[in-house]
């Protein structure tokens, strides 16, 4: 099983093993991710194994400072404005990729793309004493719900990997919107932890939605599932379901329901947002074969939160 350390005390070995190829799982304000060197071919190949992730579905490298950044992708003036405006913080960027980067060709994925992200915190900290960009998908099981805690991460990857760096709960609890930056304009490839008029707001630009193929992560159709099957967006709660609320008011049927976690009891969406993966995992462990899931609003964060619900609601192979 996998050591787990707090991460005061974590930064020395966390370094060692990465430098050593290793995958390991460190917090972000996001969520925690599963994090190997992103230079190191046979490190990046050891977190597709630990996760049995598609290799076509890219990863996000992971920057100590914007500095990193341009040494490995193009900035126009707008990709830059957004980096001053989020980073640190749950933003990523999809940038052209530039040759010689010494990123190894598995975090892209044989797109001529890249997916850059700075993070806050014990993140930003190993990767600037390690001094190379870090490739760290969610650490969970590909397609599974994703680790907001140390524990949660433990019961799923604990037997596959070395280290885990506990960092209490994730603040933002939902992984980072990614929108791609070009000539062209801006495009939302997966909402996440900062709103879409957020970054409109700051880019002057209105986001185009709606982009087609696996262009950065997070974009299959099937993703963030719990073994039970899921139904969004009800109005009554059937008998043997689990029930995911959101808000004061319960719908029919809701006493019924053989477990109950709410979101948020006021209707925050932030509050909802951090909670969302807990919850879930929650619910399916209750064993309940189907989890219902009360309509959440789609403004703001809300966008982000009914992406993901979605994600884990589509017909999946197994």
């Amino acid at each position: 099983m996998a050591d787990i350390l707090p991460e005061s005390e974590a930064l020395s070995r966390a370094v060692e093993l990465l430098r050593e190829g290793a995958a390991i799982a460190i917090p972000t304000e996001t969520v925690y991710g599963l994090a190997a060197d992103a230079t190191n071919g046979e490190a990046v190949a050891r977190i597709y194994e630990t996760k049995g992730r598609p290799q076509f579905n890219p990863l996000i490298a992971h920057v100590a400072d914007i500095a990193m950044a341009e040494r490995i992708a193009d900035f126009n003036p707008l990709a830059r404005r957004l980096a001053d405006a989020f980073w640190p913080g749950p933003l990523t960027l999809v940038l052209p990729h530039r040759a010689g980067s010494g990123i190894h060709p598995l975090v892209t994925a044989g797109l001529d793309t890249i997916a850059l992200r700075c993070p806050r915190g014990f993140g930003a900290r190993v990767i600037a004493a390690l001094d190379r960009p870090v490739a760290a998908p969610s650490a969970n099981s590909s397609g599974r719900i994703s680790g907001t805690t140390a524990q949660a991460v433990a019961a799923d990857l604990g037997a596959r990997i070395p280290l885990i760096v506990d960092g209490g709960p994730t603040p933002v609890g939902l992984e980072s919107t990614i929108v791609k930056v070009s000539d062209d304009g801006i495009a939302l490839l997966r909402p996440g932890g900062i709103a879409a008029e957020e970054i409109e707001r700051v880019a002057g630009l209105p986001l185009a939605r709606g982009a087609k193929g696996v262009q950065a992560p997070g974009m299959l159709a099937s993703h963030y599932a719990p073994s039970a099957h899921m139904r969004l967006n009800v109005t009554q709660v059937e008998p043997g379901e689990a029930l995911l609320a959101f808000g004061p008011r319960r719908v029919a049927g809701a006493e019924k329901a053989v477990a109950l976690r709410n979101l948020s009891e006021s209707g925050d969406l932030r509050e909802a947002a951090t909670n969302l993966f807990s919850h879930l995992l929650a619910l399916d462990s209750s064993g309940a074969a189907t989890i219902a899931v009360e309509p959440v609003p789609l403004e703001g964060l809300g966008e982000a939160i009914n992406d993901r619900l979605a994600r884990a609601a589509a017909p999946r192979d197994s």
